[in-house]
């Protein structure tokens, strides 16, 4: 279905972040502690910059052809049955995704505040609200992230902010990690919580200027992996890297120890969970998009609305799979790992043998603003 090329450079970007800054904000300084101890915010750099090659691939894919998504132009690179296979993966794979980050979202809620609520209660009613949200049409969806844009960086900027002033930067030294082991382990685990740029693939063919989509991913993976980043220090060097190793949420606990100026608020847990749940809804809200988007231009459908709320019953039960908090983090790390392929390499592919064939697609025509 054709749209008017109305998304601003900005919204684009805000659709990144707002992706990006989801479910796997608790477990972060867990995962990068546990991969280089004190050199935990050294592997999360090199998992933001591994992050920028992916997105880089699919941005430059996204201005050589401004008028498709990454399902239809595909198959003019590859031809209509291999394209047809890795568009399969890539569905899969978020359905998948969605579905991992509903039951750890419900894990979180049940565990920390609603402690008699079943799990299967909270899970179903995320997937439910963002199955009805995505019955809207993409620039809707567009807007609907820029809109709740102030409230997840704000905040977390905040509490970054407040909780270094019971930073002992010693506990960040030395900046390579203490024999680190597993950085490479720890790259790939931490990159796998970014793998919400895939978005990107849709944003740009309804974007008023796709030649400026680079700048929007810039600046979309900087403002994201600041705060990813910002989030890592402060609990490091808040707790210590062999005390964040033992915290199953680290930046929960974060919250817990930060306190407002004159004592206004003792702890901030309270109000930075009513911001995670705000940001575990739009990475939900766009990982469940993209993968019926996907397939409605898979497809060949006009409309995606079809498989908003028919594909809810599968992803669910796929939540379900898991069998407790510890199952669910494995497989979380196996299944963002395998998807690293999916989101970095196979757009890789894709744009070399597109050069390499020199196939591109038709320049777009700038609209006119009303």
């Amino acid at each position: 279905m054709e749209y008017p090329r109305q998304i601003t450079t900005i919204q684009a970007a805000a659709v990144l972040i707002s992706t990006i800054i989801g479910v796997g904000v608790l477990p972060l300084p867990l995962f990068a502690a546990r991969a280089a101890n004190s050199g935990a915010p050294l592997v999360t750099v090199l998992a933001i910059m591994l992050s920028m090659l992916g997105l880089w691939f699919i941005t430059k894919l996204g201005m050589r052809f401004p008028r498709k998504s990454i399902i239809l132009y595909s198959e003019d690179i590859l031809g209509k049955w291999a394209a047809w296979l890795g568009s399969v993966m890539i569905i899969c794979f978020f359905a998948v995704l969605t579905s991992l980050a509903a039951r750890e979202f419900g894990e979180v809620v049940i565990t920390s505040v609603l402690k008699k609520t079943p799990l299967e209660v909270t899970v179903i009613v995320m997937l439910l609200l963002a199955a009805v949200f995505t019955r809207t049409d993409i620039v809707t969806f567009v807007y609907i992230h820029h809109f709740y844009l102030p409230v997840l960086v704000g905040p977390g900027l905040v509490i970054v902010a407040l909780s270094l002033k019971n930073a002992d930067f010693i506990y960040l030294q030395p900046i390579w990690g203490n024999q680190p082991r597993n950085i490479m382990d720890g790259v790939l685990t931490i990159a796998a919580l970014f793998q919400g740029f895939f978005v990107h693939t849709i944003v740009i063919p309804i974007m008023r200027r796709p030649e400026r989509a680079m700048l929007s991913s810039i600046w979309g993976l900087i403002i994201s992996g600041g705060l990813y980043l910002a989030i890592v220090i402060a609990a490091v060097g808040v707790f210590g890297p062999e005390e964040t190793k033992k915290l199953l949420w680290p930046t929960l606990e974060l919250a817990k120890t930060t306190t407002l100026p004159a004592n206004v608020l003792e702890r901030l847990d309270a109000a930075f969970l009513a911001v995670w749940v705000t940001a575990v809804f739009t990475t939900l809200f766009s990982s469940y998009y993209f993968t019926i988007h996907a397939l409605s231009n898979l497809l060949r459908l006009k409309d995606h609305k079809l498989f908003s709320l028919f594909l809810l019953p599968f992803v669910f039960v796929m939540a379900m799979v898991p069998q407790n908090v510890l199952q669910m983090y494995q497989i979380i790390k196996i299944v963002g790992k395998i998807g690293l392929i999916i989101t970095i390499i196979y757009p890789a592919l894709l744009l070399l043998i597109a050069l390499f064939r020199k196939i591109k697609g038709e320049a777009h025509e700038e609209s006119q603003p009303t």
